[in-house]
C-alpha cells in the first residue's frame, strides 16, 4: 500500500517574526546608549547603524536593483523571496535607530541650539532622515511586500510585477542620493559647522 503525501512547500516564509528579537535587541541598545548619556556610545550606535543603513541602501539601489531588473522573473523571484525576509525588519530598525540616536547625539552636542544659518544643517539632516524613513516605510516596504506576495503565487503576473517595480527602482535610487546627501551633512557636523 502506497502512502499519499502532500507536496512539500519549499517557498521561504516571507514574514519571519523571530527576527523581532533582533529588533528588540537593537532598540534596547539604543535605549541604553541614550540613557547612559555617554557621547561615545551614542555616537557609536548612530554611526554603526547609519553605515549599515547607508551601505545596504546604496548596494541595493545601485548594484542589486539594476541587476534584478534585468533578471528573468523566476530568478528575481528566488532572490527577492530570500532577501525580503532579511530586510523586512532590518531596514526600518536601522532607519529608526540611526535617526533617533542622531537626534539625541545632536542635542547632547549642542547642535539643536545653534543659531541660524548653522541650524539649517540640523534641519537638513532631520528633513532627509524623515523623507527617507517615510518613503521607506510607506512606499518601498509595501511595494516590496506586494511584489513578494505576487511572486509567491503559483503563476506570478509578470506584467503586474513590472508595473509595481516601474517607479520602485527610481525610489531606491532617490534613497541612495539622499543617503549621499546626508553623508555630506554628517561630514559637515564632524568638521565643524
Amino acid at each position: 500500500m502506497t502512502a499519499i503525501t502532500a507536496p512539500i512547500d519549499t517557498t521561504p516564509r516571507l514574514v519571519r517574526f523571530n527576527y523581532l528579537w533582533y529588533v528588540a535587541a537593537a532598540l534596547l541598545v539604543l535605549i541604553a546608549a541614550i540613557a547612559s548619556r555617554d557621547i561615545w556610545f551614542l555616537n557609536w550606535v548612530h554611526v554603526m547603524c547609519g553605515v549599515l543603513w547607508t551601505g545596504i541602501d546604496l548596494f541595493m539601489g545601485f548594484v542589486l536593483g539594476p541587476i534584478l531588473k534585468m533578471l528573468d522573473v523566476s530568478v528575481r523571484k528566488q532572490v527577492l523571496l530570500r532577501l525580503t525576509p532579511r530586510t523586512l525588519f532590518l531596514m526600518p530598525t536601522l532607519a529608526t535607530v540611526t535617526g533617533t540616536a542622531g537626534w539625541f547625539l545632536a542635542a547632547d552636542l549642542g547642535f539643536t541650539a545653534l543659531p541660524w544659518p548653522q541650524i539649517a544643517w540640523v534641519y537638513g539632516a532631520l528633513a532627509l532622515n524623515t523623507v527617507m524613513g517615510l518613503q521607506g516605510l510607506f512606499y518601498l516596504l509595501p511595494t516590496n511586500l506586494r511584489v513578494c506576495f505576487e511572486l509567491q503565487k503559483p503563476n506570478p503576473d509578470g506584467a503586474k510585477i513590472g508595473r509595481m517595480m516601474g517607479s520602485y527602482f527610481y525610489a531606491v535610487a532617490a534613497q541612495g542620493v539622499m543617503q549621499v546627501a546626508i553623508i555630506v551633512i554628517m561630514a559637515k557636523f564632524v568638521t565643524g559647522i
